[in-house]
This record gives structure tokens, sequence and C-alpha cells, in this order.
């Protein structure tokens, strides 16, 4: 390393010694210097990045925020972990991309401009600003020149451009459908958007409607979205893969017609326990099902059905496919017949069917489906047993319970005898021969619904013509800008773009006839599907992503965010990859090697039974260890440790955090505090302790700053004692460190680095006479500041700068270690009298039994117990034990 002056005998008390004044301040000042290295790095353009060919590319990203307003923690926890991987990358000589954007468009910021009285562009941009800003008061080593914002016209025109290049292909349609409908919204909501029940935004009650609308054909890529999951089973965490292919949800079972009885027709139905066909004794179908209308007619049930579909109709829906749901249903007046013992059983509407899932319709077997059975023995119907566990015993008439496992056929023609798989696989040939059924694979997953009928998201590119029906917007018109001014925003009479006829009125681009765009804009999951495909080439003018970039950057080496996004989000960017290399725009269809889904920051929450929740500032120590409200004086109930939530005021700000301690400190804490996929729990110690840890080191390098300056960690080979065990504790400290930042135990490289400091102080007077001794020193206290660089790194760039360090510590190279200095010179050896530890000995690392034997016999603590007795035996575990057994008469004092 450069820095390297001359040898100087007077300092032979280095660790006691400071002569000259240092250039430092003798307090650490966290706000001054990481202002200062800010500005240096923004005006140097520190993190800008380019291909390079001739260098491995590797590129991070944090799934990019919504702009709400501010940062809370959990993203200051995601932003540190990001941004210590590029850091380290980067020092391991990877060419890195650490971009970020905004995923600026949806409903939230609509609402929360209408509840402000201002535009949500206004709102939208603020935001940005002020998150802006607070990333920028971290240090976060983003490349800012390739940041992306959704609701720019140069990012959506790509949405645009993209679903018009889907359309072509037929990826994407127009059909009437029931959809999920937020009453409070006003707009459509895709099942991955409706929790319990309710919209995953506002948390009000889901509705079902009809309405025409557009969606993606994701189902053509479930099997591709499949095989995906399990190329990814050694990189993405295990519960968003299984998350994953429970929601696409594929089943291998048989398609089976029952005929209607006395009428045309066939109710027809999906089922993967086609070997219990011969069990059937009732069909179910769902309420929304279109036979549900038709069958009662002239059956003298119309009324009864009637008043059923209604009142299920305002049911919440999510509750309709839980266990604990009361099993309903009303006779439709109608029989069908199942098609292999020829009777007839009745067709019932029930409330635990759902359309949208197989067809709408089930072959009831109650003695081996629980629902069925509930439902059986609610209205009398028949338990007809058609498979028996293997130890036998099922009894129609005593069954508590369906039996829904595997076993051995009974009472089903060809099939008796055989077990279930063998079973289903007769059956199905069964169906064939009598043609009423056949083999089919079926999925859970459904279309991509996308339209929303709210005005803050990309306008469809589609114009409707009386006389040409719907025509795609020719690509010379794009982007289909969404107008600023002159809507009238409001939560009521969907979308407001139907109000501004400067928008809605266009020309048919085939016939030049008046014509009307659709109103509908996109779903905001649409803009996160492809945004880090954009980052690659993010001032393309031609394209989405330059197809040169997307092959030297993708995939993205490690993404990072939330496990709520497991479905959502997650499954979507998939699929749009997949589109996308389909389209010829990039080489691959998976766009994320390696996944990290961080857990969340949870505090304690507070509260008063006269002001509700209250937040830390509110709250202050009472009487015997308890808590009471500053206001009113109750005693505060102290809840238990759960996510940051602002309704529950258990929020810690990050700016307070780094106007009280730092960012580096925050950042530190952040990343010790507890291993990146836990829940992190604040703790006000433990960030007074990370800030504490932060001035020891500089404590320990302040005063000795001109000293360490002028030596040379190239002389550091020549030291002895004291200073070669400080190199041998170095060089294990970087070898711990590297190893766990490559396996993700930030907080145990932070551990690492704490006991080298420990050893530092520990050598507080040791003499360092020599060259070798200061070059130790100076090894020791680079190498120290490297490894922080990644976790601290305005703090590692001012005391690297300080102490002299070659260029600034960003660029230097990651600290290797020399693996002859991990073995131990000497070891420690327990001795053994009888069984037990009696004393322990250092020897050399080399030493033999015949060495480590002389020196336990020469330890007084060894001769007492040993006395005058007879030695009978000696066993030895090299470099861990020496046993000596003695005969009893000649065992010393006890």
């Amino acid at each position: 390393m450069a820095g390297a002056g001359h040898y100087n005998p007077a300092h032979t008390n280095i660790l006691r010694i400071r002569e000259g004044a240092s250039e430092m301040e003798e307090h650490y000042q966290p706000a001054e210097i990481e202002a200062r290295w800010q500005r240096r790095w923004e005006e140097s353009g520190a993190y800008r990045v380019e291909r390079r060919p001739d260098r491995p590319k590797y590129y991070c990203l944090e799934m990019f925020p919504y702009p709400s307003g501010r940062l809370h923690m959990g993203h200051m926890r995601v932003y540190s972990i990001g941004d210590l991987l590029a850091r380290y990358k980067t020092m391991r000589g990877f060419n890195v991309l650490h971009p970020m954007g905004w995923d600026a468009f949806g409903l939230p910021a609509e609402n929360a401009a209408l509840a402000r009285g201002t535009h949500p562009d206004l709102w939208t941009r603020e935001n940005i600003a002020n998150m802006k800003q607070q990333m920028r008061a971290l240090g976060v080593s983003y490349d800012w020149e390739r940041e992306v914002a959704t609701c720019d016209p140069e990012y959506y025109r790509w949405n645009q451009w993209l679903f018009l290049r889907m359309h072509e292909r037929g990826l994407v349609y127009r059909r009437r459908t029931s959809v999920n409908w937020c009453p409070d919204c006003e707009t459509v909501l895709a099942n991955e958007q409706v929790e319990a029940g309710a919209c995953w935004r506002c948390s009000n009650a889901v509705v079902q409607r009809d309405i025409e609308g557009w969606f993606f054909r994701i189902t053509q890529y479930a099997d591709e979205l499949l095989a995906g999951c399990d190329a990814l089973a050694r990189t993405w965490p295990e519960r968003v893969l299984t998350m994953q292919r429970n929601w696409i949800g594929r089943s291998h079972g048989a398609r089976v017609d029952f005929p209607l009885a006395g009428r045309p027709g066939a109710v027809t139905v999906f089922t993967t326990r086609q070997d219990t066909l011969f069990g059937a004794t009732f069909m179910s179908l769902a309420p929304e099902h279109p036979l549900v209308t038709e069958l009662p007619r002239g059956t003298g049930q119309e009324a009864a059905v009637r008043e059923f579909v209604e009142r299920v109709a305002r049911q919440d829906r999510s509750v309709r496919t839980v266990g604990e749901l009361e099993k309903e249903g009303v006779f439709t007046g109608a029989f069908a017949v199942n098609p292999l013992t020829g009777a007839q059983i009745p067709v019932y509407a029930a409330n635990f069917v759902l359309m949208e899932y197989g067809t709408g319709a089930v072959m009831a077997v109650p003695a081996h489906d629980q629902r069925d059975f509930e439902f059986a023995r609610r209205y009398g119907l028949p338990v007809t047993i058609v498979v028996q566990p293997p130890e036998g015993g099922l009894d129609a008439a005593t069954m508590t319970a369906a039996f829904e496992g595997d076993g051995v056929s009974v009472a089903s023609g060809p099939c008796t005898g055989l077990a279930t798989p063998a079973a289903k696989e007769r059956m199905i040939a069964l169906l064939e021969e009598r043609g009423c059924g056949r083999r089919e694979t079926t999925y859970r997953l459904r279309d991509w619904g996308i339209s929303r009928q709210r005005y803050w998201g990309t306008p469809i590119p589609m114009i409707h013509c009386p006389a040409c029906g719907t025509v795609p917007v020719p690509d010379t018109d794009l982007p289909v800008v969404l107008p600023l001014e002159g809507v009238e925003i409001t939560q009521k009479g969907g979308s407001p773009l139907g109000r501004l006829a400067s928008f809605r009125d266009v020309a048919c681009p085939k016939c030049g006839g008046a014509a009307q765009r659709d109103l509908d804009t996109m779903d905001t999951f649409v803009d996160s599907s492809w945004y880090f495909l954009r980052y690659c080439s993010p001032r393309a003018a031609d394209v989405p992503v330059d197809a040169a970039s997307a092959a030297y950057w993708m995939p993205v080496d490690q993404y990072i965010g939330g496990i709520e996004h497991a479905i959502l989000h997650l499954l979507y960017a998939r699929f749009f990859t997949h589109v996308m290399r389909d389209l010829g725009l990039v080489p691959q269809g998976e766009p994320f090697a390696n996944l990290l889904t961080q857990g969340m920051v949870c505090m304690e929450s507070y509260r008063c039974a006269e002001h509700g929740y209250l937040g830390p500032d509110e709250v202050a120590a009472g009487a015997g260890g308890g808590k009471h409200c500053h206001a009113c004086r109750l005693p505060v109930e102290v809840g238990g440790r759960e996510k940051m939530s602002k309704s529950k005021k258990n929020v810690v700000s990050p700016d307070d955090m780094v106007r009280a301690y730092g960012a580096d400190t925050t950042r530190l804490f952040s990343l010790f505090a507890a291993p990146p996929e836990k829940d992190l729990e604040w703790s006000e110690e433990g960030i007074e302790g990370c800030h504490r840890f932060l001035n020891r080191i500089w404590r320990f390098i302040e005063p000795r700053a001109e000293q360490i300056r002028a030596a040379s960690a190239a002389e550091a080979p020549q030291a002895d004692g004291s200073w070669r065990e400080l190199r041998r504790r170095t060089h294990r400290t970087v070898k711990k460190v590297t190893e766990d930042i490559e396996r993700f135990h930030f907080n145990t490289a932070i551990s690492a680095v704490m006991e080298l400091v420990n050893h530092l102080y520990q050598l507080e007077g040791t003499a360092a006479a020599t060259r070798g001794g200061l070059g130790a020193l100076r090894e020791a206290v680079e190498r120290l500041l490297l490894l922080l660089q990644p976790f601290t790194p305005h703090f590692a760039a001012e005391l690297w700068e300080c102490i002299g360090g070659s260029g600034e510590a960003r660029e230097a190279p990651w600290p290797d270690f020399d693996a002859g200095l991990l073995r131990e010179e000497t070891l420690e050896i327990g001795v053994q009298v009888n069984g037990k530890v009696r004393g322990r000995v250092t020897v050399p690392a080399n030493a033999g039994e015949d060495e480590v034997r002389r020196a336990a016999l020469a330890d007084p603590r060894v001769r007492e117990w040993v006395g005058r007795g007879e030695i009978r035996k000696v066993v030895y575990i090299p470099g861990r034990l020496l046993n000596i057994v003695v005969a009893a008469a000649g065992q010393g004092a006890r």
C-alpha cells in the first residue's frame, strides 16, 4: 500500500504515543463526514457503470419502492443489504450494476392525492424527490443515471408497446367475465389482490361484478413457469417456490361428463380422484355456474335457487374456500346420471364450489371428500364407500369424517381390488372406452386481468370503433399519454378518463371514423413486471430494452425484497421475461438468478386506555419497571414485537436515526441485529451499541493515524511475538468475513470484525519497536477498514484516507488472506488424570506425543494429581487431549 514512511525507532510504544497533530477530528462526527463523502461520490460519478466485457458482471437489485413519501425502516434494511453486496462485489472485481427507480403509478397515489386535494402527478413527484434525498443520505451506491419512474411517458410507452406485441401473438384478449370489484376503489382486482375477501389496498369488502376487460394469457406459460420453479430450487427460498407452484396449481386427472337425466346436455367435471367415481352420489355446482339458472326451470325450485344464489353473491368469496365455512346448498330440481353406475344423482348449487376452479362443477363423493361429507350429512344424501384404507374397517353408517387418503378400491366395477394409483389409471381407460371422459391436466392459475377503472396508470393502447371493432393504436402514435390537465379525478363513477373528451374521442386508425379510446388503465403490476430490464438500457429509444445490454447484464444476480411479493410481483415478472425472450428482447426467461426475501423490522407497541396506541416518545418509564402515558399518566400496555406500522405507532424513522447516530451506524445495526432472512427486532440499545463500536474504532485509529501512515504493511511478515499473533488474527478475520458475506451471514461477519478490534485494544502498551510490528499494525488497520467498507462506507472512507490508504477505500480490492498464517504456531492441550481435566499446556503446533507428555508432567498442577502413583497408560488425541492413567494408590491429594 502507498503511504509508507521511514521507520522511526522512537516509536517504541506505538499503541500509546501520539506524535504530531492529526488532521482528523478527535471525536467521530458522522453528519459532517457522511455529507462530505456523499458530495464527493456524487460529483465524481462514483457509481456510474457501463458494460465491461473484460470484467465479470454482477447485477444487484432491491425491489423498487412505491413513492409513498418517506422511507421506513423496512426500506432502510433492504437497501443496506443490497448496498453491502454491491460494494463487496465491486471490491471483488465485478462490474456491478446497482440501479434504483420508482414504482410510481397506482391507486394508492391517486387516493392519497385526492385526500390531500392535489394531483397524483404532483404528489408522486414530491415523494420521489423526498425519498431520493433520503436514499442519498444513506450513502447507497446507486447509479442514478439509470433511474426510471413508471409514471414517465418514456417508460410506460413500452408498457403499451409490449401490450401490442402480446396482442399480435394472441397473448392479450378482451372478454366479459365475473371479476373482483372493490366498490370503494371502484376498480377490478386480480385474484391475487384479494386478501381474505378484502381489497389488498383499502381493506374493504370485495364483491363480484360482470365487466369487460383485458387479459394477459399467462396460462399459456404455466408449464414453463412450473419448470422454472424446479430450476430455481437451489437459489430461491423454498417457501416462495412452494407458493408459486401452489398458485399455478397443476393437477393431473380426468374430465368426466355426467349426462342430465330427462333432458339434453351434461354436467362436466374435472377430478383428480377419478378412482372414486362409483361413489359419486350427487353433483355440486358453483352458484355462478350457467346451469344453475337453467336447471330449475319447470321444477318448482326456481325461487329457492334464485334466493340462494343472491345470498351467496353477498358472501365473502375467500371465506367460501376455507374448511370452516358452513356448507350450504339448494337442490336445483334436476338430476344427472353417473356415467359408470347409471344411477340418477341430484344436482345441487353449493356455496363451497367456485366457478373459477376446475369447471365450476364437482362430482360429490361424500365418503372420500370432507366438504362433500359435511354437505351430505346436512342434507341427508347417500354416503357410498369406494376406497378402504389398508387396515379396512370403514362403515358408511358410523363414519364421522371422510377418508381422503389412498387405499384399495371397493365396489368400483373393474377397478375393485386395485390400489389407488392403479385404480386411477384403470378408471381413465374405462372412461375413454365408454366415451364419457378423458385424461386431462388442469391449472389453478387463471389469466391475468389487467384492466383497471382508475386514472393514475398506463392508458391501454386500444381504440373502439363502431365500424371496425377494437383496433390497436399504431406504434407511431405511442405513447398514448395520460393527460395531466383537465381531468376530474374522483373516487366515484368509474374511470375519470371517460369524462375528458379530448382524450376519449379519437379517429379510428383503420377507417378514420369517429371512435373512442379504451378508458381503462393497466394494473400497476404491469409496470413492475419488467422494470429490471429497462435498467439495462434506460435510455434506449427504439426498444424497451437493448438486446446487447440485456445479454450482458441479465439475469439479475441477486434480487432482494419482501416475501409479500412471492406471487403478485415475482410470478408476473417471470411471465413477462418469458414473453420478452420470445419476442427476441432478452436471452433467457428467468429474470432473477438468486432471491433473498428479507425479514420484517419489528418493534413492540404501546397502548393507553385513554389515548390508544402511543409512539415511543409518548411513553415514559413508570414505577416497578412499567411504563405510563406522558399525557394522562395511565399505565401503558406493552404489546408484542410486530411489524412496524403507522396505525400502531410502533415506527422508528430512518431520518431520526441518521440524524442521531449517522447513516453508517443505522446501516450497521440493521445488518448486525439479525440474519437478513429473519425478522429484525428494533432496539435502541442495539443501535447505541453499534454507535459505540464505531467510536471505539475511531478512538483507536485517530491518535495513531500519523504512525500508521508512516508504516508499511509490506513489512508485516517480519513481525514476531504479539505482532505476529495480530497478523494471524487479522488474516483469520478476513477469511471469516469473506465467507460470511458470501453466505449472507452479515451479523457474524460484523462480530468477527468486533473481535479483531477487541484484540487491537488488548495490545495496549505492547512495544512495536520493529518495522515488522509497525507493518503488522498497519496491515491490521487497513484490512479492518476494507472489511468495514461495504457495511459503513463513509466511516471506512474517512479513516482510509486519514491513514494514507491508496485511492479511495471503495476502489480498493477486497483484502486477501495468507492461508499459511491461519495455521496455529502453538496449541493448547487439555491434560486429564484418570479422565478428569487437571490442567492445560501450551506446546508447538508440530509437537509429538513425547513432547506433549513431557510438558504435561512438568506442569505443577498435573504433577500434584499424578503424585507418586504408577503411570499405567497415556492416551493422546493429537492436538486436543492427553489422558494420564495412574494407579489408585499413587494418586495425589484430593
